[in-house]
């Protein structure tokens, strides 16, 4: 049992939890059966969470950093078994030189497997190839009780479903099958295209949504008047020359020290913002090619970049509203400028139609946005709650992976599954998350 201040991605400070860090999937079940049964569990990956979906203060972490271990690969059907710890960036490197790709990928290679399907990460294709959960072929899962269950759409079927997207509640995943992605080259075709205003973003995802397997936009938060909503919509393909090279694992460069607060406001994030777009725009109407790396996973090559926020961290608000509610999101980006809180990392996605397995996954159709606000207090946290009025009204959800301050009201109105996910939740786990959205 070790004890260590583990702590989600925003930063916002959070209480040293005891952890448990079993080296090998034999010993899981004896690890289970041992705990303290006054205390909750909860499956730890590597921390990529910026809410509190991850973190267990009031019970214990079983942390499943060393169980990275792949267990079977068949590199003609691209079929790969692995361990819950193991990194998008470690299966990556594995793969691609055989000329397979990860399915779904979301903004960052540092996810565990195990984070992925608890969460049911999408990625820029959500419009062709819908969530991760769609190429999870079979889950090992284990219970409080030592059950060791194998769940797919064929076997236990509500348990498998319930797992993917169900924030690590259902118990352990000791191992998954995942489906992969054929690939030629590492090497990207990614087109720019400016916008000003939503509706020419909303053309342009329209238009490059048949012809494009991936299609996300940088959207500027910050500006108002002539700038407001203008962004970059970036479309891409895998290429078909070129070789098949993984990314080196390791940063470029780190940011040492957490930044003082000053440093952002509305009056350097706008300027970023300028000297962002003016930069992009330079390639506009242009294809250029790209390793898989700088598109999909551009912030990986700065260590610790949340640091940025300060001492006091972020919260990343994540959120996606019908297609029909255009005006709703457009209020809403209107809302967030006015604030001046909004930040320089904003992306604006189109999801497509397909319905993911998971009873609690956060995709559906429709138009999603993401962006960070530095936590400044009362002040950050009336604003979110203030967008969550509005996204509700609109028909939409927001993301618990990114999420710290949902209320139990409103997770069951983004969510109306979450009756029949209840009766999956294995009684000895929880969440500083669940235990607020549900008691």
């Amino acid at each position: 049992m070790s004890s260590s201040r583990y702590r989600a991605w925003a930063h916002i400070p959070s209480v040293a939890q005891s952890a448990q860090v079993p080296m090998w999937r034999d010993n899981l079940a004896a690890l289970l059966a041992d705990a303290d049964n006054k205390n909750t569990l909860l499956p730890f990956g590597n921390g990529r969470s910026y809410g509190d979906s991850c973190l267990n203060s009031k019970g214990g972490l079983i942390d499943s950093k060393q169980l990275d271990r792949m267990l079977a690969f068949d590199r003609e059907q691209g079929i790969v078994q692995v361990e819950a710890g193991i990194s998008f960036e470690a299966l990556l490197q594995c793969t691609v030189p055989h000329g397979w790709f990860l399915p779904v990928s979301p903004g960052t290679s540092q996810v565990s497997v195990g984070g992925a399907i608890a969460n049911d990460v999408h990625g820029k294709n959500h419009h062709c190839d819908g969530s991760f959960g769609h190429f999870v072929q079979s889950i090992t899962l284990l219970s409080s009780t030592g059950a060791v269950r194998e769940c797919s759409l064929d076997t236990n079927k509500d348990l498998f479903c319930a797992t993917i997207g169900g924030l690590g509640l259902t118990g352990f995943i000791a191992s998954a099958t995942i489906r992969l992605l054929r690939i030629d080259s590492t090497n990207m075709n990614v087109r720019t295209d400016v916008f000003h205003g939503l509706e020419e973003f909303a053309q342009l995802s329209k238009e490059r949504r048949d012809d494009y397997r991936y299609t996300v936009a940088w959207l500027d938060c910050a500006s108002n008047k002539r700038a407001f909503a203008r962004g970059i919509f970036l479309s891409a393909n895998h290429g078909t020359d070129g070789e098949k090279v993984a990314a080196q694992s390791g940063h470029k460069v780190s940011i040492p020290l957490s930044f003082p607060r000053f440093a952002l406001n509305r009056y350097t994030i706008r300027a970023f913002n300028e000297l962002y777009f003016r930069a992009q725009a330079r390639h506009d109407g242009k294809t250029l090619s790209r390793h898989y790396q700088s598109y999909f996973y551009p912030l990986d090559a700065v260590g610790q970049w949340n640091r940025i926020y300060g001492r006091g961290g972020f919260h990343q608000y994540q959120f996606v509203v019908p297609l029909s509610e255009m005006a709703a999101m457009e209020s809403i980006i209107k809302r967030i400028v006015e604030s001046g809180l909004g930040s320089f990392l904003a992306v604006l996605k189109e999801f497509g139609s397909q319905v993911s397995p998971g009873m609690l996954s956060f995709p559906r159709e429709g138009y999603c946005l993401a962006l960070d606000f530095a936590n400044r207090g009362e002040k950050t946290q009336r604003l979110i709650n203030e967008l969550d009025q509005m996204v509700l009204g609109a028909g939409g959800a927001a993301y618990p992976a990114k999420d710290r301050l949902m209320s139990a009201e409103s997770f069951a109105a983004y969510f109306p599954r979450l009756s029949e996910f209840k009766a999956h939740v294995d009684p000895k786990f929880s969440s500083d998350f669940w235990r607020r959205v549900h008691g």
